[in-house]
């Protein structure tokens, strides 16, 4: 599967090295790895629905451009968002039968759909691509790990530093992060408040750890000390 309750037990990754994938809000080229198993792909609009909490799961899902993020509405009312996909990331395909989470477009974006049965039947019938759905599965559970040990065992200020070196680096921005999801995601993904993330943004540029270009746009300016903040 490529997607994961948190509260699950992740099995030992698989021995095959990590599979690069572009990380950016360029389009995918339609013929990498297993995307080329790929129907069709959708344009879906800012916060569109691409599936629900508890839709059936029918069909596997491939980002081409944009972003998406994974939500659920917690018993109290209060959202929690489980992870982001961006360019090249696989999601959708649970091991139950219907969804956890619900997903969503960020920004205007394209989405590969095809049907769960069809993707999985080609896929088992061909090694490499298999090797590959391997490899998407040990990043998706390292990265799941990853982020239940930021929100177990970090402050706020470190949990943004992680947050910002990660999607750095997810999305291959070289030190200058255009982020793609508005500062409550970014709450909700942390389990912090939009006030708290705000503020830590601005102690952090005031610090002259990071640089605020506009809204979304973050400058990475001493990567060291937001690395240091991050390990605490």
């Amino acid at each position: 599967m490529l997607h994961w309750k948190t509260d699950t037990i992740a099995p030992r990754a698989p021995p095959f090295p990590p599979l690069i994938h572009p990380r950016s809000v360029a389009e995918v080229s339609p013929g990498f790895g297993i995307v080329s198993l790929m129907n069709a792909s959708r344009d879906f609009p800012t916060n569109g629905d691409i599936f629900s909490q508890y839709e059936e799961v029918n069909n596997v899902y491939s980002v081409v451009s944009g972003a998406v993020r994974f939500s659920r509405m917690m018993k109290d009312g209060r959202r929690q968002i489980g992870a982001f996909y961006f360019p090249g990331d696989f999601f959708g395909l649970e091991s139950e039968e219907r969804h956890s989470f619900s997903a969503e477009a960020i920004v205007n974006s394209r989405i590969r759909v095809t049907k769960r049965g069809a993707f999985l039947k080609t896929v088992m019938g061909d090694q490499a691509c298999a090797h590959e759905i391997w490899s998407e599965t040990a990043a998706h559970l390292q990265r799941a790990q990853r982020h239940m040990s930021v929100l177990g065992r970090k402050n706020a200020r470190e949990r943004v530093a992680a947050f910002l070196l990660d999607m750095d680096a997810r999305l291959h921005s070289q030190g200058s992060i255009d982020l793609p999801m508005p500062r409550r995601d970014i709450a909700d993904y942390l389990g912090l408040t939009i006030e708290t993330v705000s503020r830590i943004f601005t102690n952090l540029a005031k610090s002259k750890i990071i640089a605020i270009s506009d809204v979304r746009r973050i400058v990475l300016c001493n990567r060291a000390a937001l690395g240091q903040l991050s390990e605490s």
